[in-house]
């Protein structure tokens, strides 16, 4: 991308942390991680920009130590973005096929009749994602191209920005001194990372459980079905152990990623923890059971509402697979059975696959989930240009203020 051999850059700007990941396509064809960067978010709440100037701090910081890493210069990101400001919802269009076979072109115009559709003025299309096709009433075909039929029918899902959020992230971006090459739904960029084809064969459930937000994708045939955000979070977490432990926020994230566990029964009672107190006073000691209590409550809650939300998509019965939950606050101790209790379905940690090389084992956690998946994306989208002579289409975050096709649907077929 910035040079000839082509440089594949993530920039994951999440609520509690920015993270940039440099790659570049080894010979196996899997990506091999040059740099990593990270710092924390100060600009962002729940996803969304609220401070531009802190973000652009943030951005600077992250993707600065990533390119000294890697020692190579960026110029062009892949870009995440999430926010309960996100919508997404299924829609069809029809066509006639204007010669014997469907072409390239006739998809085209399919997808472009599925979101032909009244808009609000404040959200704009951000990815359209086949789900399907039906050719002359011949349904379940993911890929129509060469085939004989006089209609094609497309199903679609859609997925919506608020302009306001999407620009504040692109203005961020921007300011950095960099140029975004596409804006990616973050739950779909962890989906390229976490899940399997077999997966989203048979039903599943992506949880990308961040700092500000949860971020659930779910699958099935092969397509992506249903996407929402809950406004629910691991700083959720965070700010109850500040409070029940009366510590501040930094020392309460600090004890939780040390110390907690989403299952208070998982603890010895005679296990301890220091803690320290707010306005210089001496630091306390206390039961590590009682750390887990306040968590405990709070993760069941999310999960909770995980599982509400799964019912109300409809799709709950085909989630075959279970459920997959990633992103950092999945790190602590216990996330996956307390999920299970909760939730009913089997749960599994995401680990993010398909790299390679480099430092494969710096990134081999669920905190990179977003950034891997970027990254795969970018790899998709630059494959895909190649074999259409560079012409393929892509999403540039200046043109945030138009429809953009998503790239993805060549990756769930």
């Amino acid at each position: 991308m910035s040079r000839k051999g082509g440089y594949i850059v993530a920039l994951d700007i999440g609520t509690t942390k920015t993270c940039a990941l440099i790659s570049e396509r080894g010979q196996d064809g899997l990506l091999d991680i040059l740099g990593v960067g990270t710092h924390p978010s100060q600009g962002l709440r729940k996803g969304v920009v609220v401070n531009i100037e802190q973000t652009v701090d943030s951005i600077i910081s992250a993707v600065g130590e990533a390119q000294r890493m890697a020692n190579v210069p960026v110029h062009e990101v892949y870009v995440g973005i999430a926010g309960s400001h996100i919508r997404s919802f299924n829609s069809h269009g029809t066509v006639a096929v204007r010669g014997p076979e469907v072409t390239e072109n006739d998809v085209e115009r399919v997808l472009d009749a599925a979101q032909a559709i009244n808009m609000p003025v404040d959200q704009q299309v951000l990815h359209v994602l086949p789900q399907g096709y039906i050719v002359d009433n011949q349904d379940g075909i993911q890929d129509p191209l060469n085939i004989s039929g006089v209609r094609l029918e497309g199903k679609v899902h859609i997925v919506t920005a608020a302009v306001t959020a999407a620009k504040n992230l692109i203005r961020s971006v921007e300011q950095a001194g960099l140029h975004g090459n596409a804006l990616v739904l973050e739950q779909l960029a962890s989906s390229l990372s976490c899940l399997t084809d077999d997966e989203r064969e048979l039903g599943v459930a992506l949880a990308d459980i961040g700092g500000g937000t949860t971020d659930l994708a779910i699958f099935y045939d092969h397509s992506i079905q249903h996407t929402s955000v809950i406004p629910v979070g691991g700083d959720h977490i965070t700010k109850d152990l500040a409070v029940g432990l009366r510590t501040p926020t930094r020392e309460a994230e600090r004890i939780k990623r040390r110390y907690g566990c989403a299952s208070a029964a998982l603890v010895d009672r005679n296990e301890t923890i220091e803690v320290p107190s707010i306005g210089g006073r001496e630091p306390r000691i206390l039961s590590r059971r009682v750390l887990c209590e306040i968590i405990e409550p709070r993760v069941e809650e999310l999960f909770r509402m995980i599982r509400r939300e799964i019912q109300k998509s409809g799709y709950d019965e085909l989630i075959t697979s279970g459920i997959v939950i990633t992103g950092g606050s999945t790190l602590l101790e216990g996330m996956p059975e307390a999920a299970e209790e909760v939730i009913g379905l089997p749960v599994r940690r995401g680990i993010p696959e398909g790299v390679g090389g480099g430092l494969v084992q710096m990134v081999r956690s669920p905190l990179h989930a977003t950034g891997i998946g970027l990254l795969l994306y970018g790899l998709n989208e630059k494959i895909r240009s190649t074999s259409l002579g560079g012409n393929g289409q892509s999403a540039r975050l200046g043109d945030v203020c138009r429809q953009m096709k998503s790239v993805l649907s060549k990756v769930f077929q």
